[in-house]
């Protein structure tokens, strides 16, 4: 995932436990007797450290509940969205005007204009940040919620698969831990489907996908009204 991050959420590591390994001191080694060759030869060797990688942001927005969710909470947004953008259009009306007639006003008529620009402007300031406030909340409790269900499946497809160890990608590097991991080690979309399945929620008629397979909601404070959904990436 193309990942500004937080971008709306940070989602931290997720490793499940390894087995514990026996820690040995100095004087229990000089003690131990050293193993015949008998028992060497019958001691398990053990196998190679499997270790799997998830983009949880990614995963938590390419579910099925999610996407819906997401879609939900972007419409929900859309009379504030129209608000922002109708704010934004006067105070551009009105910088034109002082542009155009700047010079031909008296002191009083400009002083006025300008005050109402600045006036405009608090506003839309103070409208923009109350919306994106309120909506990366809701945004964050939605992925909240999905990622403590998809907590046990991730469980259950490492403890199937015999995954000692899963990190967490959606912040590349060198944001983030792993600078390269191939597609074989990538659970994201397993994970997907196993929690898609799980919880039963049908995929949306016409979502809008990108390239990774999920989409965006759009930040109130930044897409215009008229616009379609989009993939621009959660608000900041």
């Amino acid at each position: 995932m193309n990942s500004n991050i937080m971008r709306v959420f940070l989602v931290t590591a997720i490793a499940l436990p390894m087995a514990t390994l026996a820690q040995t001191g100095s004087a229990a080694a000089a003690t131990t007797p050293a193993p015949s060759a008998s028992t060497a030869s019958t001691a398990p060797v053990a196998g190679p450290t499997k270790i799997g990688v998830i983009s949880i942001q990614d995963a938590i927005l390419a579910t099925n509940e999610g996407q819906k969710q997401f879609d939900t909470l972007s419409k929900k947004f859309e009379p504030k969205r129209t608000e922002i953008k109708s704010l934004t259009d006067e105070i551009d009306s009105l910088k034109k005007q002082l542009d155009a007639q700047g010079t031909k006003l008296n002191e009083e008529s400009r002083g006025t204009l300008v005050r109402q620009i600045e006036s405009k402007q608090k506003t839309l300031n103070r409208t923009q940040e109350d919306a994106q406030n309120d909506f990366v909340g809701q945004q964050n409790e939605i992925a909240q919620k999905i990622l403590q269900k998809m907590g046990p499946v991730i469980d259950k497809y490492a403890k199937d698969n015999g995954l000692t160890l899963i990190i967490d990608v959606s912040k590349p590097w060198p944001d983030g831990p792993v600078l390269w991991a191939g597609q074989s080690v990538d659970i994201t979309r397993p994970i997907v489907e196993l929690y898609n399945n799980q919880a039963g929620v049908p995929a949306a008629p016409s979502a809008s996908r990108n390239t990774t397979g999920t989409t965006r909601a759009s930040s109130p404070a930044t897409r215009p009204a008229t616009s379609k959904p989009s993939n621009s990436e959660p608000p900041k």
